[in-house]
């Protein structure tokens, strides 16, 4: 096997994991940062209950997507170090900024936050959150301004064969950078939204069948309290139903801002990577209708007997253009393009190895960008209209007593996962056989790109690269039982869970570590 496809999926098995995480680091802590701005405003103890509550789910997470993150570094320098020669002078900017400006901020106001509570001033407890929580987009912001700058290359100059950064504003204001970076906040506002709505519903669910709440002749809820189980008050109930409103509306919103930020998205990859969005419409020949579904070998690479059969007129040229009638060119016609101007086949260069000569396929795999951008698409589609139908489920104060349907609530939380991981894999498989991206705009010796091809370390054996995949994705698989398990503990545990002082079962001074003395096997405990 090829040392350099093993490290490819080594990178994207590494990066999709760590990938789940970010999403809902960012929309939780930013929606957790909204429901202790309301307690501290309102007084109100449900939303002091769902600060606590959803704040350590948040916690668990967000421990381990720094985790998975770390070794992302490690892979620059272990698999990809031509890679990393080559962009390593512009790059260097936007990542000493994320780890210094943003992750360090974000660790230490969050670390604040953590060990604040009751220590000290509401309102700089509260300040410490919303720092962390602007450390996370912020973070954000310049990882994608790093990789906007591998899709789309500005601000640079070619000397001794290596981009080198001569100006600053247009790296960090790349207009590819702006547009992705409110399309993954949207993107992460959509998941977190899913997670309250899903993880609600169960609750509300729970009370239901353990009694607790009941319904009217008119289906409207009588909220119940429970003497048997810990927290099952009535400002619990109002806990789960506030929540499970807030993550609908959060859900649709988002999914809107997606849609709009993702239409310009779009049609700036029609502009700058055109091969990546005919691949995604399995479009072979020049036209201007949008495939609803095309057969044929769409994983081949060979547009031969690729056939829409079910298309939107005008459509294409729209996501493209905005109007409907200019037709967008096929794969057909771009890949002539792309061996004129980029060649036919990999360099005769020592940097390519046994590579070198070998022909140049410039259509990516169109399985995965045409089902990709889909599966982005649907996914999404699917979580927005689940979350309109259990807004209107939930109008009468709780959600139905049907197991199935808790089950789909719970399900359905995966759906936005699957729309960002689908738009991130879209993303980075279309961009092949390049790992840094031709800007069409530059031409002759200036222009600026590389082959993946070129990118791999050279010292590195297939051997040692599966060795490292088999290690890194055995160490992924333990992390991923780990965090599932403890998410799950503590969603069943409900809000006693984060606040154990509401179970008036359990002494008050059992040497725990935070208010009301909890602690004992409640590894989070510290949290608090």
């Amino acid at each position: 096997m090829d040392a350099l496809d093993i490290a490819r999926w080594q990178f994207g098995i590494v990066t999709v994991y760590h990938f789940m995480m970010v999403p809902l680091t960012i929309g939780l802590g930013t929606l957790v940062a909204i429901l202790q701005t309301r307690w501290h405003k309102t007084g109100n103890e449900a939303y002091l209950r769902m600060t606590k509550f959803w704040g350590k789910l948040f916690l668990i997470n967000f421990i381990m997507g720094v985790a998975t993150g770390i070794v992302q570094e490690f892979q620059f320098g272990m698999a990809w170090s031509e890679y990393s020669r080559f962009v390593g002078d512009v790059f260097g900017a936007p990542l000493a900024m994320e780890a210094l400006l943003a992750f360090f901020v974000e660790s230490t106001f969050l670390g604040l936050w953590i060990f604040g509570w009751k220590k000290l001033p509401p309102r700089i407890h509260l300040a410490c959150l919303w720092i962390a929580v602007a450390g996370s987009i912020v973070s954000a912001y310049f990882i994608l301004v790093a990789n906007s700058w591998m899709q789309h290359p500005v601000g640079v100059e070619m000397i001794d064969g290596r981009p080198v950064m001569v100006d600053a504003w247009a790296v960090f204001t790349n207009n590819t950078a702006i547009v992705a970076f409110f399309h993954t906040i949207t993107g992460a506002l959509a998941v977190a939204g899913g997670f309250l709505l899903g993880i609600s519903w169960y609750q509300l669910w729970r009370r239901r069948k353990d009694g607790i709440d009941t319904v009217d002749a008119d289906g409207r809820v009588i909220v119940g309290e429970s003497a048997t189980i810990p927290g099952r008050d009535k400002k619990d109930h109002s806990v789960w139903i506030k929540s499970l409103r807030l993550g609908a509306v959060v859900a649709m919103i988002a999914f809107a801002g997606t849609a709009i930020s993702g239409d310009v998205q779009a049609k700036l990859m029609f502009e700058q990577q055109p091969m990546k969005m005919a691949a995604a419409e399995a479009a072979c020949h020049d036209g201007t209708g949008f495939s609803v579904l095309s057969i044929g070998d769409v994983g081949s690479r060979d547009c031969s007997d690729v056939v829409a059969v079910m298309e939107i007129p005008g459509l294409l040229s729209f996501l493209a253009n905005g109007d409907f009638t200019t037709e967008v060119r096929g794969v057909n016609t771009l890949v002539p393009e792309y061996q004129e101007r980029y060649g036919t086949h990999i360099p005769d260069d020592p940097m390519y190895g046994s590579r070198a000569g070998q022909e140049i396929n410039y259509v990516p795999i169109m399985a995965v960008t045409y089902w990709g951008f889909r599966m982005m698409i649907g996914f999404g589609g699917l979580a927005a209209a689940a979350a309109a139908v259990a807004l209107w489920l939930a109008r009468k104060g709780t959600v139905p007593q049907s197991k199935g349907l808790m089950r789909l609530a719970l399900i359905g939380i995966l759906a936005p996962f699957g729309a960002n991981a689908a738009g991130w894999i879209f993303t980075e498989m279309g961009r092949q056989p390049f790992v840094v991206a031709p800007n069409p705009v530059m031409t002759g010796i200036d222009q600026v790109f590389m082959f993946t091809a070129a990118a791999v370390s050279p010292g590195v054996s297939a051997g040692e690269v599966i060795f490292s995949l088999v290690a890194l994705t055995t160490v992924y698989a333990v992390l991923l039982v780990v965090e599932v398990v403890l998410l799950t503990k503590y969603i069943r545990g409900g809000v006693v869970s984060a606040m154990p002082e509401l179970d008036a079962t359990k002494k008050k001074d059992d040497g725990g570590h935070g208010p009301g003395g909890e602690g004992g096997d409640d590894v989070l405990a510290f949290a608090y």
